[in-house]
C-alpha cells in the first residue's frame, strides 16, 4: 500500500525545531543544524538525569523518549530531531506513533545508513552503545538499501560516560579508543560510522588512531542536511532571522553540559532545569 504524502500545511516556518538526546551528544547535531540553518530557533532537551540511554532497557528508553517528544510538541515545535542513536534504535516507532504525522521526525540512523549504502563502501564498521548495537538497526538499514555491504557493529559502552565526565583529548579516552578500535571485529573496515551522537566529540582522537586508512562518517552534517531537505520540501524554512532563539532544557544540570553548550552556542545561553 502506498503511503500518503505527509501534509504539514498546518505548520508555520516560524515555529522552532525540537531536538533531544540523553546528554551532550545531541549538541553535535544541534551545532550542525545551527551552522546549516542559521535562521532557525531551536529547543533542545538533554535528558542528563537518565544518561547513558545505551545502558537502559528498551522500555525505559521508550518511556523517556515519548515524554520528551510530548514536551517538544507542547512547545509548538515544527519538527523533532531524535539526536540520539539509542533512542532512535529503540523508540523511533513509538515516537512516530505518538507524533502521528503532526510534524516531521528526523532520526540519526536512517539518513546516515542510506547515504553510506549509496556510496562506495564494502566493509563498514559501526561503533555504538549496547542498546543501539543490540537493536541491529544500522545493519538492517544499510542492508535494506544495499545488501552487498558487510556491516560489523561493536558496542563501545565506556565512551559515553567518559565524554559526559568531560574526558576529551585525555589519556583515558586515548586508552578506551585504542582498546575498542583494535578489536578484531573492526579489522578490515574501510569506513567507520560513529553510531552515537556523543562520539563526534572524540572525532580527532578517532581519526588520529586510523590516520587515513579508514573514512570516518560525519553523521551530524548528514542529519542536519536531511532536516534542511524536509523543511524545504514543506516550505518550513524560516526566513531572515538576525536573532535566533536557542532554548535548553535539562533534566539535570551538569558542568560538562554547561561547558560544551556554551562553547557551541555562546556564553549567554540559559540552561533550564525541567524534570518530566
Amino acid at each position: 500500500m502506498k503511503k500518503n504524502k505527509q501534509d504539514f500545511s498546518h505548520l508555520s516556518a516560524n515555529q522552532p525545531i525540537g531536538i533531544f538526546d540523553s546528554g551532550v551528544g545531541g549538541l553535535t547535531v544541534a551545532k550542525e543544524i545551527k551552522r546549516l540553518l542559521p535562521n532557525e530557533d531551536l529547543i533542545y532537551f538533554g535528558d542528563t538525569k537518565h544518561l547513558p540511554y545505551g545502558e537502559k532497557s528498551r522500555e525505559a528508553i521508550v518511556g523517556y523518549s515519548t515524554k520528551i517528544t510530548n514536551f517538544l510538541l507542547e512547545k509548538n515545535c515544527k519538527a523533532i530531531v531524535i539526536a540520539c542513536n539509542s533512542a532512535t534504535a529503540n523508540a523511533l516507532k513509538e515516537v512516530l506513533e505518538l507524533v502521528n504525522q503532526k510534524v516531521p521526525v528526523i532520526d540519526v540512523i536512517n539518513p546516515v545508513a542510506e547515504k553510506v549504502s549509496y556510496e562506495i563502501h564494502t566493509n563498514v564498521g559501526v561503533i555504538a552503545t549496547k542498546a543501539t548495537v543490540n537493536s541491529g538497526l544500522y545493519k538492517k538499514s544499510i542492508r535494506k538499501h544495499n545488501k552487498f555491504i558487510k556491516v560489523d557493529e561493536l558496542a563501545t559502552p565506556l565512551l559515553v560516560p567518559a565524554i559526559e565526565e568531560g574526558f576529551r583529548n585525555h589519556p583515558i579516552t586515548h586508552s578506551i579508543i585504542y582498546n575498542y578500535l583494535s578489536n578484531s571485529k573492526l579489522k578490515n573496515i574501510e569506513t567507520l560510522i560513529l553510531g552515537c551522537t556523543h562520539y563526534p566529540l572524540l572525532l580527532n582522537e578517532i581519526k588520529q588512531y586510523y590516520g587515513n586508512r579508514v573514512r570516518v562518517i560525519d553523521s551530524p552534517s548528514i542529519v542536519a542536511n536531511q532536516l534542511r531537505i524536509i523543511l524545504e520540501q514543506h516550505h518550513l524554512l524560516k526566513g531572515e532571522n538576525p536573532n535566533p532563539k536557542y532554548q535548553f532544557y535539562l533534566s539535570d544540570i551538569t558542568k560538562n553540559f554547561e561547558k560544551i553548550s556554551k562553547k557551541f552556542f555562546g556564553k549567554s545561553i540559559d540552561l533550564d532545569l525541567k524534570v518530566l
